[in-house]
């Protein structure tokens, strides 16, 4: 399932300034530190029934801890494809729950070892270029044969938040039941991905098959 307009070696940079702590992939803003509130409360949600987690992207690593320390999870692993993302959030976060891996691989290749049936959650939640997050036939097959596969009944999948109160149609077709939490956000000045809404709401929303 690897897709080819994935990059294999991206300019990868972490910034500070002035306290905005800012993640850049090929220069665009793939994660800023003013979304842990968020990343927090998608854990909550997503981990409500505990058991083994996956995730795909790293970022800082705000919801793969917060994933990690929730009650009742007794595995959580994130895969990450670029090495210098893994490298940077273990210098920040050297003492880690034991509970949680991170594994240096393309998730997109990574799941397609994992058994069917055995994750109770998923977090998808990648920095991609446009041409991955365009194309609907890619994700129509991964959604299809890799990750309602691999989850359990019951299992739950999350994604990045949405700004819009709209379902995401990545994901609305391969559920039957879905969650959705309105939650307030303050952005950075510089924040340039959340469509000229610097502040607003943003909507978690969680899928589940029931079967």
């Amino acid at each position: 399932m690897k897709h080819p307009a994935q990059p294999a070696a991206p300019d990868i940079a972490v910034k500070n300034s002035d306290g905005e702590k800012t993640l850049y992939i090929d220069g665009s803003q793939a994660m800023q530190e003013w979304e842990a509130p968020l990343m927090r409360r998608s854990a909550e949600v997503l981990c409500r029934d505990g058991g083994v987690f996956l995730e795909c992207g790293l970022g800082f690593g705000l919801s793969a801890v917060a994933i990690a320390e929730q009650p009742n999870v007794k595995k959580h692993t994130v895969v990450e494809v670029y090495d210098e993302v893994i490298q940077d959030f273990k210098k920040s976060a050297p003492n880690l729950p034991d509970n949680l891996e991170v594994v240096h691989a393309d998730f997109f290749e990574y799941i397609e070892s994992i058994p069917t049936g055995t994750i109770d959650g998923i977090m998808l939640d990648p920095w991609l270029p446009k041409a991955m997050r365009d194309d609907a036939e890619w994700w129509d097959t991964l959604m299809r044969e890799q990750i309602t596969r691999v989850l359990a009944p019951g299992g739950h999948f999350m994604s990045f938040f949405v700004t819009e109160p709209t379902l995401e149609p990545r994901w609305e077709p391969y559920f039957d039941e879905i969650l959705i939490e309105r939650h307030a956000y303050d952005s950075y000045s510089t924040t340039s991905y959340l469509e000229g809404r610097p502040s607003g709401i943003a909507y978690l929303q969680r899928f589940t098959n029931r079967h």
